[in-house]
């Protein structure tokens, strides 16, 4: 996952403090952006020998993560994204084309 990069949520299932703490969540379903790309703390909080990778969103701002000393934003972890799969600008043009009249009545529009 990299800045700028379209993300769709596929788990927006939160636990009663993460609803307390953030100020805003993302939805199932919902496509973001990504805004930054960091190494989560899950071997400092969990003592797990491995890191997660974090990130923040364009859409979503909260405040200040109240365990993390440098007081970084709350993000999340980006096992609760999938990359969106975008076609190329040129792709996308014909597939409107071709979609409007062809598969006008079966749900592709």
């Amino acid at each position: 996952m990299v800045k700028g990069q379209k993300v769709v949520c596929i788990n927006d299932t939160f636990n009663d403090f993460i609803r307390a703490i953030y100020l805003q969540l993302p939805v199932k379903g919902k496509t973001y952006t990504i805004r930054e790309v960091f190494l989560g703390r899950e071997k400092i909080v969990k003592g797990g020998e491995s890191a997660t990778v974090g990130i923040l969103l364009e859409e979503l701002v909260n405040p200040p993560d109240p365990f993390h000393a440098a007081k970084q934003e709350l993000g999340f972890t980006s096992e609760r994204f999938a990359p969106l799969e975008e076609l190329p600008p040129e792709q996308e043009e014909v597939g409107e084309a071709v979609g409007a009249g062809a598969g006008a009545g079966f749900g592709y529009n």
